[in-house]
């Protein structure tokens, strides 16, 4: 128990610890633009980079994926010798869709941020605000 609170302390909140990953690699942000099954785990969705957006996951390069109704993100990253995987599912609302030429766009990590916290960030798709 006292690990975890070491951990905790040392990170911040749990929301922040991918942002602290993220800020200490020179790695780059791609958005899978298909539609991905969430029940795929590392190797699933490690093949998924592999086959469909025809990139290497063990470069080190972060890969994120939303599911169909976009209330579930997961991030794929190669550290050390292993993957690692961090999802979030949403209680309420849907991440927002990000629209791209390509099955793939490369985002920066405030990009990413935005699309974890619900902000929408491409230009002309701005929906109008209420008073």
């Amino acid at each position: 128990m006292a690990n975890r609170i070491n951990l905790a302390k040392w990170c911040g909140t749990q929301h922040e610890y991918p942002r602290l990953m993220l800020s200490a690699s020179s790695a780059k942000i791609w958005l899978y633009l298909g539609v991905a099954d969430m029940r795929k785990q590392f190797d699933g969705l490690a093949g998924l980079v592999n086959s469909q957006m025809q990139m290497q996951a063990q470069l080190g390069d972060w890969f994120v994926f939303v599911n169909r109704k976009r209330t579930m993100m997961k991030e794929l990253y190669y550290h050390q010798g292993g993957f690692c995987l961090w999802s979030k599912r949403l209680e309420r609302g849907t991440f927002a869709k990000v629209t791209g030429d390509e099955g793939k766009i490369a985002l920066n990590a405030a990009q990413l941020q935005c699309l974890i916290d619900g902000i929408y960030w491409q230009k002309g798709k701005q929906s109008k605000r209420l008073k």
